[in-house]
């Protein structure tokens, strides 16, 4: 089923995303907590008041079935996971569990040609983007952004961490990107376009590349060939298209274009005959935007825009992600969309967009935004049931080995080693000869050499049988 544009859910993302069809969405972005081991309130009074979130995981957070599905579907994911959890406390695995088995369900509703951005701070980045490797593929990493959040952050005895990190992953080597160009700055306009003429100002640039090449790369025109500097023809078709139209341009010979330029004054020859372009600012679309972005920033104090939630996100942090990895008409999604950055962006920007939050202040923030901000008087389809796929003949059912799995934390109950999950199996605690049931707390996991130790008796006998031999205490 396609769920209609400007839909905002209000529930946990994890169900709401296994409800979407698979390859539904263009362009992912998510704005995840940061496990930074705080509670985030709105302020009373504000936009957002209401609004709040504790930040702090422990593994009581976690379902323990996600345990499970990772360690059976995504065995090099979870012992990822598990690793980052032994190095650092239960608290970040639980997170990191929390995480993984909803990205998992972004990779699957992502479309081939899509892309993913996650934002976070360095408190758990690290391990973020194991768990992006894993998924995604290292293959797909384009980028780590580096977003300066705020102008000065006083940390004491360390530098300041006034910057966000943004992880961006496509879900195939063929993806959807649009170069976002920015203004030169002041002193590059003064440094590089020094020149002046009637047309504006101007930089000179060398009209070859480097290598030389055989043929009309090599032509000479005006008494120079390239070949002669060890380099071969590189004129802008850009140029030429614009003057004389692309159908026309396209039929050109290397010389022929050269003519053209000359013949507009584009070209200027040194002393000793190398022609060179003239490329005049106006012209220009700007310098490409770098993966380190200092322009964007943090929402003033004062801004029409600030609602009061506190991790809100400057509308133009998100239209600069969305401009880049989509297209007019591409579905956008956010699954932790809060005070709804991302949406707003989306719809300025033409393209549809649904939008997942726990809390139901997500929906009116939204709606406000639309209508203060931008004077749309719009209609939301907001939802709080779990949509139902299309593509999919069959619900999957819930798995009790998962849960299990992620209830004994993958050790075996017996000898508490721990094991992977297709060495586990399913076993009673009081076997059923003597009354015991097939109920959810009458079941466990064993490792195969505990489970036949074990036998048809209760579990009081196998740890008796492991105390003796000295294998647990």
């Amino acid at each position: 089923m396609k769920i209609p544009n400007e839909t905002i859910f209000t529930g946990d993302n994890l169900y709401i995303m296994r409800g979407m069809d698979s390859c539904s969405v263009d362009l992912i972005y998510l704005d995840p907590p940061f496990n930074s081991n705080r509670t985030y309130e709105a302020p009373i009074g504000s936009k957002a008041a209401g609004a709040a979130f504790k930040d702090a995981w422990t593994l009581e957070d976690t379902d323990d079935a996600w345990w499970g599905e990772l360690a059976e579907k995504h065995p090099p994911l979870y012992k990822v996971i598990d690793a980052v959890g032994e190095l650092g406390n239960k608290g970040d695995k639980a997170y990191l569990i929390y995480m993984a088995i909803r990205l998992l369900e972004m990779h699957r509703i992502l479309k081939s040609s899509g892309s993913i951005y996650l934002h976070c701070d360095d408190t758990m980045s690290h391990g973020l983007k194991l768990v992006l490797d894993a998924i995604f593929g290292k293959k797909n990493y384009l980028n780590q952004i580096i977003w300066k959040r705020t102008h000065a952050h006083n940390d004491p005895k360390r530098f300041g961490r006034n910057a966000d990190t943004i992880y961006l992953y496509s879900k195939t080597v063929k993806y959807v990107f649009n170069t976002i160009y920015l203004p030169y700055s002041e002193k590059y306009i003064n440094d590089f376009f020094s020149k002046e003429d009637e047309r504006g100002r101007y930089t000179l640039v060398v009209l070859t590349g480097p290598k030389t090449s055989k043929g009309e790369s090599d032509a000479e025109w005006k008494g120079y060939r390239p070949s002669l500097s060890n380099r071969s023809w590189s004129v802008p078709k850009r140029l030429v298209n614009r003057l004389l139209g692309e159908e026309k341009a396209s039929k050109m010979s290397i010389t022929q274009r050269l003519d053209t330029l000359n013949e507009n004054d584009y070209i200027v020859f040194s002393k000793n005959g190398i022609p060179r372009f003239k490329e005049y600012l106006k012209e220009m679309q700007g310098v490409a935007a770098q993966a380190i972005w200092l322009d964007v920033p943090p929402i003033a104090a004062n801004a029409k825009e600030r609602v009061g939630y506190p991790t809100q996100k400057p509308v133009e942090l998100l239209k600069r992600i969305v401009l880049a990895s989509s297209n007019k008409g591409d579905m956008v999604f956010d699954p932790f969309c809060g005070c709804a950055s991302a949406c707003p962006a989306a719809h300025d920007a033409q393209r549809e967009w649904i939008g997942v939050d726990i809390s139901p202040i997500a929906v009116k923030l939204i709606e406000r935004r639309m209508r203060e901000e931008r004077g749309f008087l719009v209609k939301l389809n907001h939802r709080t049931d779990i949509p139902i796929r299309s593509d999919q003949v069959t619900k999957p059912s819930r798995d009790i080995k998962h849960t299990l799995f992620g209830r004994q934390k993958g050790k075996c109950k017996g000898c508490l080693g721990e094991m992977s999950f297709r060495n586990m199996t399913i076993d009673h605690i009081i076997a059923k000869a003597r009354g015991g049931g097939d109920t959810d707390s009458n079941l466990q996991l064993l490792c195969a050499a505990c489970n036949s130790m074990k036998g048809s008796r209760d579990m009081e006998f196998l740890l008796a049988k492991l105390k003796a031999e000295g294998i647990i205490k």
